[in-house]
């Protein structure tokens, strides 16, 4: 019996247009009118709240797994010491990286730049900083533009109490998270507080960062349109996100 739907949002819930189907919102609804928890799991930031309302979730996961919330409280929070990770940030900075040091906020997520990133892309949530005075704890740092050598480069000098993840889908761009701060983990957070067994998951995506919830949850569903290592790593495939593929799944597989 599945008593905890989670699914990610970008390629899997929601739509190319970045909406939420009708028929997805009903369904989701049906679903917590039966008594299941339905859960976001994104690596968005603070942007997952406007995707979020009430009525549609009981948990929301931000940042891949550094943030969990229960309504307006947060459950699990695993952000990155700045004390650890800014001497690394400063050797990716002195290679000329573009850096985004990510703080989550309730509606949007702060981005700390340094100067490479942003004369490449600035926006009004992005804070020019001097690397070497960063003092502020993160959930994510993104890096784009990396080539094969950048990647080797990271991965010879990040600290051991973090991890890095290359998008299979965006060439060049790279996550940093602390290793406690994944989706399986969050979930977990969410389910044992709940009384939910791990067997009585289910669990949607379609990216590189959705392969741990696929693999955590008692059954692992990848959309149509996700990539080929998620789909080898699913339980079932449904249909696309362009196609109500997590809504049609849900009404056939356990409404």
């Amino acid at each position: 019996m599945i008593k905890m739907i989670v699914t990610d949002l970008d390629g899997t819930l929601l739509r190319d247009d970045k909406t939420i189907s009708e028929r997805t919102k009903n369904t989701l609804v049906r679903c917590r009118e039966a008594g299941l928890k339905v859960v976001f799991a994104s690596a968005r930031g603070g942007s997952v709240e406007r995707f979020a309302p009430d009525y549609l979730v009981d948990g929301k996961i931000r940042m891949n797994g550094a943030v969990a919330k229960i309504g307006g409280e947060v459950v699990y929070d695993c952000k990155i010491p700045y004390r650890l990770v800014r001497p690394f940030l400063i050797a990716c900075d002195e290679r000329g990286l573009n850096i985004i040091v990510e703080s989550c906020g309730e509606q949007h997520s702060i981005h700390y730049v340094n100067e490479h990133m942003h004369k490449a892309h600035f926006d009004k949530h992005q804070v020019l900083v001097d690397l070497s005075q960063h003092d502020i704890d993160s959930e994510k740092v993104i890096m784009q533009d990396l080539t094969p050598d950048d990647e080797v480069f990271i991965a010879n000098i990040l600290p051991d109490e973090l991890y890095f993840i290359m998008s299979k889908e965006h060439i060049g761009f790279g996550m940093i998270m602390h290793k406690g701060a994944t989706k399986a983990k969050a979930v977990s957070v969410l389910a044992e507080i709940w009384g939910i067994k791990q067997s009585e998951i289910v669990a949607f995506g379609d990216d590189v960062n959705d392969l741990d919830i696929i693999r955590f949850a008692g059954i692992g569903v990848a959309m149509d349109n996700a990539l080929d290592i998620v789909k080898a790593a699913a339980d079932h495939i449904c249909d696309t996100n362009e196609n109500d593929g997590v809504s049609k799944w849900i009404e056939e597989q356990v409404l």
